[in-house]
């Protein structure tokens, strides 16, 4: 059966409380985030010893932890800056056997420099391309000498923004420290947003192969508010990846709050990955409850 799990980040506690209150909302995995409230990982302070820390505290609630969030654009236009974004990236990659998970997950990153989600013309062109290749093959290659695995996760629009760029990624760096992380809702925009099943079958008869870990969230048309969206989940300190709600044409709200068909998705992944762990994702800490209760009703209707 598939596992029910979510992000660490929507619990913003010391690591011991996190733990304690996910588990008492009945998950049995976890994606991790590395940021707790009493204990420093940025750059140049993550531990050996902090990392079997972490582990360790999340298998005493039994929570393993299924992946680890690295989460950044790894292409920012400013040199520095992107030396710095990817070389935490990096040591959150190596640390991550310590952690008990070998995943690794970032987005494929954009040429704006406001915004990690925000399109970018140097995004689509050949130049823009080579330059996130180059960087997906030194942190697969980063990731498979530290026995881990660096998972991409498409995003419309970053440099991999749909079925075919995340194809030709994957054939261009064909390599054993590189994987998918699948979420559907990232794979729409308005020209295919009414063309719900269709559009799903075609990422699973495209990318089933290489998916290694479920994202639950959901999709649906923004109305009239076309700005970048970002939600109060109740944390001043909260990374923008977990505010972030969508931008343009398109909004993604939490579980069961939009228009995803789950039926299929999770049954075109099952046929495949029939344990696959399930990561909720963007939601408030107060919709946890309804969000698990409808992403297990899902599973259970469908045998899952």
């Amino acid at each position: 059966m598939m596992q029910t799990g979510i992000f660490t980040a929507y619990f913003p506690y010391s690591l011991e409380e996190t733990a304690k209150v996910i588990r008492g909302h009945g998950f049995n995995t976890v994606q991790l985030d590395m940021h707790f409230k009493d204990m420093d990982l940025s750059a140049g302070n993550i531990t050996k010893d902090k990392c079997i820390r972490i582990r360790e505290t999340f298998r005493d609630h039994n929570l393993p932890i299924s992946c680890i969030s690295g989460y950044t654009n790894i292409i920012h236009p400013d040199k520095s800056e992107r030396a710095k974004r990817n070389g935490l990236l990096k040591e959150i990659i190596a640390n991550a056997q310590h952690l008990g998970s070998p995943y690794v997950i970032s987005e494929t990153g954009t040429f704006d420099t406001e915004s990690d989600w925000v399109h970018h013309p140097k995004n689509k062109t050949e130049e823009g391309w080579d330059d996130c290749r180059a960087v997906i093959r030194e942190l697969a290659q980063h990731a498979y000498d530290h026995g881990a695995m660096f998972l991409l996760e498409t995003y419309v629009n970053n440099v991999v923004g749909s079925v075919e760029e995340t194809l030709r990624m994957f054939a261009e760096v064909d390599h054993p420290g590189l994987g998918l992380l699948m979420d559907p809702t990232n794979y729409f925009e308005a020209h295919n947003i009414d063309k719900m099943d269709e559009t799903l079958n075609y990422v699973f008869d495209a990318l089933s192969d290489k998916i290694k870990i479920g994202h639950a969230k959901d999709v649906k048309r923004s109305g009239d508010d076309k700005a970048e969206k970002h939600a109060d989940i109740g944390d001043d300190t909260a990374h923008e990846s977990h505010t972030f709600r969508g931008v343009g044409e398109i909004e993604l709200p939490a579980p069961g709050l939009g228009e995803l068909n789950y039926d299929l998705y999770l049954k075109r992944l099952a046929q495949k990955h029939p344990n696959i762990p399930m990561i909720i994702e963007h939601l408030e800490e107060a919709d946890v409850p309804r969000a698990k209760k409808f992403l297990d009703g899902k599973l259970r209707a469908n045998g899952l």
